[in-house]
């Protein structure tokens, strides 16, 4: 399923643009869990993708008439290095649309316990992730100091998340906000169809503005 079809199954009666896809919340499952909380879209619906507006690192692609943009560009192969740059001009464009811009990030942009140092400021990041979790922290760092003036929104998944781990939907989540949850095991983790419903939830009843966002089981 690609984002087209995904989001076809997603639609809550506002205008949409989703740039890039959900990592880990496609699939049959996912639409699943969300069909019987669809109704029809009442305003103008955008969905677009990377194909439709070609390389998202280079040019920014039409946002009017949008209300809400979620970015979820993946921060590798191509894109990798480029991200911060892109999330910046995305940011602007939807400040200057009026529309909420909302930020598919990491868990390691999150915080161990109140205070203390985000996991991506440790040592212990596999070398061969650290890169992409410095990135995407960079560009929480970019939203938090205001460089943009946007109604902003960073959405960190647990830590075993995406589609190497779909998961299966439980109907059921937890938030916080920088501290990461963790269940009774010690386990960070939420299915690819909890964490859809998570941010569809969140952009439809909006809990937090200009804020990080964290959901878990």
């Amino acid at each position: 399923m690609d984002i087209h079809e995904y989001l076809g199954v997603l639609r809550r009666g506002w205008a949409l643009v989703v740039l890039g896809l959900l990592v880990g919340i496609a699939g049959g499952v996912a639409a699943a869990a969300i069909q019987p909380r669809v109704y029809s879209a009442t305003s103008r619906e955008i969905l677009t993708n990377s194909e439709a507006t070609g390389d998202l690192t280079q040019s920014v692609p039409d946002l009017a008439g949008a209300e809400v943009v979620v970015a979820a560009l993946s921060p590798r192969g191509d894109n990798a290095g480029k991200l911060r740059d892109a999330y910046r001009s995305l940011a602007q464009a939807a400040a200057t649309n009026g529309a909420r811009f909302v930020g598919i990030g990491g868990f390691s942009s999150l915080r161990p316990a109140e205070g203390a140092p985000r996991f991506v400021e440790g040592d212990d990041l596999p070398p061969e992730f650290a890169a992409e979790a410095r990135e995407m922290n960079d560009i929480l760092a970019d939203l938090a100091t205001g460089s943009v003036d946007v109604d902003w929104l960073f959405v960190s998944p647990a830590a075993e998340f995406g589609s190497h781990a779909p998961g299966e939907a439980l109907g059921r989540y937890r938030v916080s906000g920088e501290v990461a949850l963790f269940d009774q095991d010690g386990k960070s983790a939420i299915s690819g169809a909890d964490f859809a419903r998570a941010v569809l939830d969140e952009i439809e009843t909006p809990t937090r503005h200009r804020a990080q966002i964290h959901f878990a089981y």
